[in-house]
């Protein structure tokens, strides 16, 4: 595979697709990112992309865009547990990978990289770590970004399946590191914690991996991925008191100590939400995430370091390297 083909990077502005584009920069690729007019774009600064100009609903920017690309990671996705209008997350999340996939067969593409998520995977009930054997279906998605997530995937296996779609999927867990600018609803806990901000914890848990390993999990698909597949691309389950203590060692602050039952955080996300309705910011706490907190979302990567050679480091580093790059970005100074 020459390192000198031309690739074609959908959400290259945003937290994993920045990390997505560094890494295939890295590795001699020619990249185009597709981004929003309104899209930031200073820490894209120094890479040498080929910026242009477009949104994945439009059908005939998508067509531009991608025309004369071998391959394309389609790494966008509308990262948001909340919104006013709930059916624009769909809309971005469906509808845009529809329009990506139906223009990357028209014009031929060999290859394309879907970034789906875990939250397509239905959680063990014995409290095990998941792999890519359940899926779920849209149905049992909590919130309308899990739905418009799981109904993208299986859109992607059906095209593959209906109409040869060359497309491998990775499912990154949850991503920390550098470079989370918008920021993610992850890495608005960490500034939280950080400010000290954060001074109860429920039992609950993640699967942390650092950013820069899932857009090396990314790469790894593309040489090595089979056409049809899922791949996890996880790093290390982690109990969320834990993360918390993390945090609060790195910038010299007590810990939470006080455990609440999850029931407790649904007035809180109400009251969030009811005045994110009125001022239209995404609330902190939201009535889907304290739903999915009731369980350990925990995952294994087996398959993808098996196919893939896929490896993550210490999720510990990733924290580091996420409260060291926000104090220097200036999130953590008020």
């Amino acid at each position: 595979m020459s390192n000198k083909e031309k690739i074609l990077v959908t959400g290259a502005s945003g937290f994993v697709g920045s990390a997505v584009a560094r890494k295939l920069v890295e590795a001699g690729f020619s990249v185009r990112a597709l981004v929003r007019g309104t899209s930031p774009r200073a820490h894209l600064a120094g890479l040498g992309l080929d910026f242009f100009e477009g949104d994945l609903r439009d059908r005939k920017s998508v067509e531009r865009a991608i025309a004369g690309m071998r391959y394309a990671f389609h790494v966008a996705a509308d990262y948001r547990l909340w919104a006013r209008d709930p059916s624009e997350i769909f809309a971005s999340n469906v509808e845009g990978t529809r329009n990506l996939m139906e223009e990357a067969m028209r014009a031929g593409v060999e290859r394309v990289i879907y970034t789906s998520s875990v939250a397509t995977i239905a959680l063990r009930t014995d409290g095990m770590a998941a792999d890519e054997t359940s899926p779920l279906r849209e149905d049992q998605g909590i919130g309308v970004y899990k739905r418009s997530k799981i109904a993208a995937e299986r859109l992607v296996e059906a095209m593959v399946a209906e109409r040869g779609l060359a497309a491998v999927i990775v499912n990154p867990s949850t991503p920390i590191g550098p470079g989370d600018v918008r920021p993610t609803p992850t890495g608005r806990i960490i500034i939280e914690a950080a400010k000290g901000r954060i001074p109860a914890f429920i039992n609950t848990g993640l699967n942390l991996v650092h950013v820069d390993d899932v857009a090396s999990g990314h790469l790894a698909a593309l040489r090595h991925g089979k056409i049809g597949e899922r791949y996890i691309l996880g790093g290390q389950d982690v109990l969320f008191s834990q993360m918390l203590r993390d945090i609060a060692g790195l910038v010299g602050r007590r810990a939470a100590r006080v455990r609440l039952p999850w029931r407790a955080l649904i007035p809180v996300a109400y009251v969030a939400e009811a005045v994110a309705n009125v001022t239209g910011r995404e609330p902190f706490a939201t009535l889907d995430g304290v739903h999915m907190a009731k369980s350990h979302m925990f995952f294994v990567s087996t398959k993808a370091e098996q196919e893939l050679g896929y490896r993550s480091r210490r999720y510990t580093e990733g924290i580091d390297d996420a409260v060291r790059w926000f104090r220097d970005a200036g999130y953590l100074s008020s």
